[in-house]
């Protein structure tokens, strides 16, 4: 997840945002949509990384989950396909998906629109930088299973043939 080092949310605007280089006012930024628009965002106004950024636990130590781990796990839960739309959701359906990544998070410290915004920041990434996520474990391991049951079936239709040539 090093990439959310240059991944942005920009105070006021919708999306996430690639950062690319800083200027003498600003920093230089590109949507992350197909679009791929560029602008210049001025020093006065308030960007978040989301490398910086991470969600309340709830086990009496102030202790957070950083953002990247949070994405790892909602791609594990739900592999880039919520069930639900982040803003058309009420409140506790929120909280419910939330409950079911993260069932120790602070209730008091975590509000519905910040799960919005992380569901919603989670489907961006997931549909414009997939290299940020890994692939599903399942497919790997269900291929290597059925390649060693194919490499068994080999091996015995070939140890059949002699045991028969050995008996004549």
């Amino acid at each position: 997840m090093e990439l959310l080092n240059e991944i942005a949310h920009i105070s006021g605007k919708s999306g996430l945002y690639r950062v690319l280089k800083p200027t003498r006012t600003g920093v230089i930024v590109e949507t992350l949509d197909a679009a791929k628009q560029k602008s210049v965002v001025g020093g006065q106004t308030r960007i978040s990384v989301l490398k910086d950024i991470s969600l309340y636990l709830d086990d009496h130590q102030d202790s957070t989950l950083p953002l990247g781990d949070l994405f790892l796990a909602l791609h594990a839960k739900f592999n880039g396909v919520l069930p639900l739309d982040p803003k058309k959701a009420n409140d506790a359906e929120l909280f419910g998906q939330l409950e079911l990544v993260v069932p120790n998070y602070n209730q008091d410290r975590v509000y519905a629109s910040d799960i919005k915004k992380i569901l919603s920041w989670y489907v961006i990434l997931f549909n414009n930088l997939p290299e940020l996520f890994p692939a599903p474990e399942k497919k790997v391991k269900v291929e290597k299973e059925e390649k060693a049951e194919k490499t068994e079936k080999a091996e015995k239709k070939e140890a059949k043939p002699k045991k028969a040539a050995a008996k004549k």
